[in-house]
C-alpha cells in the first residue's frame, strides 16, 4: 500500500513522502495513529491543504519533547520483582509498567513512546530508549532487582546473578560423605586411607 507520511517516521521517510509499505503495517500502525494517509488523489490534495498546519504542530511537539528530554535523559528508575537465583523474572517489566513508573515521577509519556522491542525479563541494569518525538529520543536506566539492597548493588555495577560453580568430583564426594557421617568424618576417613597406604618409617631399612 502507498501512503503519504504526515510526520517523520524512522527508517521510512519524512513528512510528505509517499512510500510503499506492507498493508498490515499501514492498517495497524500508520493509519490508526495518524502518521499517514492512503496515497489517493483526494488525500494528496488534502495533505497539501494541511501541510503548513502539520509542520507547525510538529514544531510545537518537537519543542515540548526537547524540554522533556532534557529533564528525563539519564534518569534512573527501580523496579522490584520476584526472580529466580539466575536472575530470570517470574513475569516481566512491560512498556505499560514503565509508563506508570515514569509517570509517577512527573513525566507524561505514552506506551508508544517506550522503544522497547520486548519486555524486560531479567534482573539487572537496562537502558530503555524513549522516542518522545520523531526527531527527539531520550533514554532512561531501569534497574530491576529483587529488593532495594540488590538494586543498590546492581547500580554499583555488581553482578548479582553469578551462579555458583558446579562442585568438582572431589568436592562432590566430600559432600556425599558428609551427608552420611558427622562433620569431618570424610576428612578423617581420607587421612586414615592415606596413612594405610604409606609404609611405616624405617620399614625399608628393616627389610634389608
Amino acid at each position: 500500500m502507498e501512503v503519504i507520511l504526515l510526520e517523520r517516521v524512522s527508517r521510512l521517510g519524512q513528512m510528505g513522502d509517499v512510500v510503499r509499505v506492507k498493508d498490515g503495517f499501514a492498517r495497524n500502525f500508520l493509519l490508526p495513529r495518524g502518521k499517514a494517509l492512503r496515497a489517493t488523489d483526494e488525500n494528496r490534495t488534502r495533505f497539501e491543504a494541511m501541510k503548513s498546519e502539520l509542520q507547525a504542530r510538529s514544531l510545537r511537539l518537537k519543542d515540548d519533547a526537547t524540554g522533556i528530554a532534557q529533564q528525563l535523559d539519564g534518569k534512573s528508575f527501580t523496579v522490584l520483582r520476584q526472580a529466580s537465583e539466575s536472575g530470570q523474572l517470574f513475569g516481566s517489566v512491560s512498556p505499560r509498567d514503565l509508563v506508570r513508573l515514569i509517570g509517577e515521577a512527573g513525566f507524561a509519556i505514552n506506551r508508544n513512546q517506550i522503544a522497547l522491542n520486548t519486555p524486560i525479563k531479567t534482573i539487572g541494569k537496562h537502558t530503555v530508549p524513549i522516542a518522545l518525538h520523531p526527531e527527539i529520543e531520550s533514554s532512561v536506566t531501569v534497574i530491576v532487582a529483587r529488593n532495594n539492597d540488590e538494586a543498590t548493588r546492581i547500580d554499583r555495577g555488581e553482578d548479582v546473578t553469578q551462579l555458583r560453580e558446579e562442585p568438582t568430583e572431589a568436592e562432590a564426594a566430600q559432600l556425599a560423605a558428609e551427608s552420611f557421617f558427622e562433620p569431618g568424618a570424610a576428612e578423617a576417613s581420607s587421612d586414615q586411607e592415606q596413612s594405610a597406604e604409606e609404609p611405616p618409617a624405617g620399614s625399608a631399612d628393616g627389610a634389608r
